[in-house]
């Protein structure tokens, strides 16, 4: 049996768009991804970020649960550290209550956002030393055990939300393995820990009750195509448009300035961010995912399409499916259960 797929949603806003836009899209994606048989579509954090218009998790997934059957649903992630855990547990509580098991909650520990904007939020930056033990408390929450006498989440406990550890680092494996916790790895845009930190997180992994194994699941970015140039001539945009996007920073770039900085170390330190890319046909996909997958120490992949709109996604993700002989049947479910 194949490894589960599923999709990761930034909800794009492209040039000259309304936001409106993103969401119709992201109702669209998710719809076709549970005819074509993915397991899971999630929705990271995001804020003050003109292009992605995931910044309220919670709100997306109650909005696309509405409109889908069965495909689970979750964050990848909220940014725990901007939030307080009660919180958390009362939105994703209501969520399980509104889908039951459908929901997933990924949480990471860096903002998602500019040192402004986090000011904004009011947030203070050393609330991240704070993650491990406000996932704690977040669990004891949802799982009706509050660290907090006569606090109770409600919606919330009992709803035994799985919580998912996201990572770029040996941070996140490193708590994910302590608490008997499944970890992610965000390898479609942080790859030069993959290995060290999907080892160390299997060879120190503590059972916990609910998950008695590890279970990883790694992120890989996928342009399908059908044909290899036009899969080459969609990753050519695809990077010019992450260059613009990161070294411009909203500032206007000419073709030529742009091409400059692609071809300097700074626009290739850019795109090495993207090092796990799959791009071509479907023969060409499967075979570099079966390889990424073994690389990875895989037990799901979790997809960022590449493309430069929205069709061109979601053609991508229709060619995938085939190629992985994706069957609607199936769902991931909850690791260990």
């Amino acid at each position: 049996m194949s490894l589960p797929l599923s999709v990761i949603d930034f909800c794009t806003v492209y040039p000259g768009e309304e936001v409106r836009q993103s969401f119709a899209r992201s109702v669209t994606l998710a719809q076709e991804a549970e005819r074509l048989g993915y397991s899971r579509i999630w929705y990271s954090e995001h804020h003050n970020m003109k292009h992605i218009a995931s910044a309220v998790p919670a709100v997306l997934i109650a909005h696309i649960g509405a409109q889908t059957e069965k495909i689970r649903l979750g964050a990848g992630g909220v940014m725990l550290p901007n939030h307080a855990p009660y919180a958390i547990a009362e939105q994703f509580g209501t969520l399980a209550e509104m889908y039951p098991d459908r929901i997933d909650l990924g949480l990471g520990r860096a903002p998602g956002t500019d040192m402004n904007t986090l000011r904004a939020l009011r947030r203070d930056p050393s609330a991240a030393e704070g993650f491990p033990q406000d996932v704690v408390e977040l669990n004891g929450y949802l799982t009706g055990r509050s660290r907090i006498p006569g606090v109770q989440a409600i919606p919330g406990a009992g709803t035994n939300v799985p919580l998912y550890i996201l990572g770029s680092s040996m941070f996140g494996a490193q708590l994910a393995a302590k608490l008997g916790l499944p970890y992610s790895f965000a390898s479609h845009f942080a790859p030069t820990h993959l290995q060290e930190a999907v080892s160390y997180y299997r060879n120190n992994y503590e059972p916990s009750d609910r998950f008695p194994n590890p279970y990883v699941i790694a992120a890989v970015n996928v342009t399908a195509a059908d044909t290899q140039e036009e899969a080459e001539r969609q990753t050519e945009g695809v990077h010019r448009e992450r260059v613009r996007s990161m070294a411009g920073r909203g500032r206007f770039l000419s073709e030529e300035q742009l091409d400059a900085i692609i071809n300097s170390y700074q626009g290739q330190q850019i795109l090495d961010m993207l090092k796990f890319t799959a791009i071509g046909t479907a023969d060409k996909i499967r075979t570099e995912l079966n390889q990424f997958a073994e690389l990875a120490q895989a037990d799901e992949l979790m997809i960022s399409l590449q493309g430069t709109s929205h069709e061109e996604a979601m053609r991508s993700m229709e060619i995938l499916a085939e190629a992985w002989d994706l069957d609607p049947a199936d769902t991931a479910g909850v690791p260990g259960q």
